[in-house]
């Protein structure tokens, strides 16, 4: 009897001793996990080695312990080049493709005209803004080379990244009868801009370009009449039919509504390039970048210049083929042209609902 309640309290002693020695190990175990994930680099080395007061053991199970929060570490960290992404300028925050290398797309904004109008100052000018990239060349893709396909004129285009406005210019398309069911095949959504100006001083402007090109053409006065003495315009030359503007729209109206055409005003291109470009970049959606400060008047050339082209830390102008001289033409012919033209012009203020002051 005696012996058995010796061996009952023998059983219990060793039963507290063993659950005192787990208590302690759990309490230890507790302390070192704490002290892992508050260390420095210091200590955590030390604990890795063994060389803490914890003794081997210890070291080897806050071994397992820094092991873990390691892992959770990499598992939260964000994938590689979302924190050099973070650091991208708001102005390309969204456009940045896994090589900066944008895709090429079909253009989704052409200026379309008027040959000797200013098409080539606009398409430079509107290079200088970030979100507008353009194709130098002329494509002439919906006169001349139609039959090569989307896939090739999509090729022509430069790279875009998202966001950004792929252009061209081809100034005949204005003129061309096929060019607008064509280009509305392509997408109904394309805006298109036109480059406008007195159409007697165009017709004079493209007359002096040909003339450059082949100095035995016929004098201005003769290829501008039928019949000079009748007095009868020859609309039939191409330098006198391009000016009649509300004959053009009209064909242009059939496909796109009013408010995705823009006329810009040649005139104010170059009295007030900023001015126009303001509004083109309000048509295209794009934030007002090219002002007053990228522009200065060459008064050689009579017309403004870039202080900054695109991709170019140097002032730009454009080539000697624009801003030539005119031949002087006989005053009798010009107010005849400016006769003819007066109610197309007149007409041409009516469907836009802009007064260009031609006839002033």
């Amino acid at each position: 009897m005696a012996f058995s309640r010796v061996r009952k309290v023998d059983i219990l002693r060793t039963a507290a001793v063993m659950l005192g020695s787990l208590l302690a190990s759990l309490l230890l175990l507790h302390l070192l996990t704490g002290r892992c994930t508050s260390a420095g680099p210091l200590r955590t080395r030390r604990l890795v080695s063994g060389s803490d007061p914890g003794g081997y053991g210890a070291g080897r199970r806050a071994s397992r312990v820094l092991a873990d929060e390691r892992a959770r570490r990499v598992m939260e960290a964000p994938p590689p080049g979302v924190e050099a992404a973070r650091k991208v300028s708001p102005r390309f925050a969204g456009k940045v493709s896994p090589l900066g290398e944008g895709s090429k797309q079909l253009p989704q904004a052409l200026i379309i005209g008027v040959k000797k109008g200013g098409t080539r100052a606009l398409l430079e000018f509107l290079r200088v803004h970030p979100d507008i990239r353009a194709v130098g060349a002329e494509p002439h893709f919906f006169d001349r080379n139609y039959d090569n396909g989307l896939d090739w004129y999509r090729e022509l285009m430069p790279k875009t990244l998202e966001g950004q406005i792929t252009m061209e210019k081809t100034p005949s398309y204005f003129v061309t009868r096929e060019a607008p069911a064509r280009i509305s095949a392509m997408s109904r959504d394309t805006k298109v801009i036109v480059v406008v100006r007195d159409p007697v001083t165009r017709a004079i402007s493209d007359y002096t370009q040909t003339l450059s090109k082949k100095p035995d053409i016929p004098s201005f006065e003769s290829l501008t009449f039928k019949n000079r003495t009748t007095g009868l315009i020859d609309t039939s030359w191409s330098a006198i039919q391009i000016g009649i503007y509300a004959k053009h729209l009209d064909n242009w109206l059939q496909y796109f509504p009013m408010e995705q055409i823009l006329f810009v005003s040649g005139e104010r291109l170059i009295s007030d390039p900023a001015g126009e470009l303001g509004r083109v970049q309000d048509f295209l959606g794009l934030k007002r970048i090219i002002t007053d400060k990228h522009f200065y008047f060459n008064q050689t050339k009579g017309f403004p210049c870039l202080k900054k082209a695109e991709g170019s830390s140097k002032p730009h102008c454009l080539g000697k083929t624009k801003g030539r001289t005119h031949p002087d033409i006989d005053p009798e012919v010009v107010q005849r042209l400016r006769d003819f033209y007066r109610p197309f012009n007149m007409k041409f203020y009516q469907m836009t609902g802009r007064f260009f002051g031609w006839d002033d």
